[in-house]
């Protein structure tokens, strides 16, 4: 991610947030006992990020998840976008009371807070730049696929946004 502008490396990083995906459906709960093990094993995230007065641009994040003794999830991505180097990205997420998980990510500056709401997950963070990142994951019915959409702000003003889909492989 070095070499980026911290604006684009935020829409990055977003989108890879969705990586870390806890989505909890009627579909999703009837496969999976624990958010945390949709990311166990591989992953695979595309989408499409768009920057403030820049051409759109594609991602490709390949993940490989484990759950820890202690039930939380230590998640590796190598991330993919168009034309740049691979970035490798690390996420620790623990569950820290009923619908909500907390943990840090390599490319945040300060924690990464996730809440539960209505069996999506909306992830918040903060980047290098004065940048404020919101991600939602939306699980999809059988629970091996979740939708991610992202916003990026800079003084709360919205910067860029991203749109993908996370599956398990």
């Amino acid at each position: 991610m070095r070499g980026l502008g911290p604006v684009r490396r935020i829409a990055v990083l977003s989108i890879f947030a969705a990586g870390m995906t806890m989505v909890r459906s009627p579909a999703y709960a009837a496969n999976v006992e624990s958010p945390l093990r949709f990311f166990e094993g591989r992953t695979e995230m595309v989408s499409q990020i768009t920057v403030l007065m820049k051409r759109p641009y594609r991602s490709l994040t390949l993940g490989h998840g484990l759950i820890m003794a202690d039930g939380s999830l230590t998640l590796n991505q190598d991330v993919h976008d168009d034309s740049k180097p691979t970035h490798h990205r690390i996420w620790k997420i623990r569950q820290v009371g009923p619908g909500m998980f907390a943990g840090s990510m390599s490319d945040a500056i300060d924690k990464v807070e996730i809440q539960e709401i209505s069996g999506n997950f909306r992830f918040r963070f903060r980047m290098n730049g004065n940048l404020s990142v919101e991600q939602w994951l939306i699980p999809m019915p059988g629970g091996r696929v979740a939708r991610s959409t992202s916003t990026i702000r800079k003084f709360g003003i919205r910067v860029a946004t991203s749109n993908g889909t996370i599956r398990r492989t």
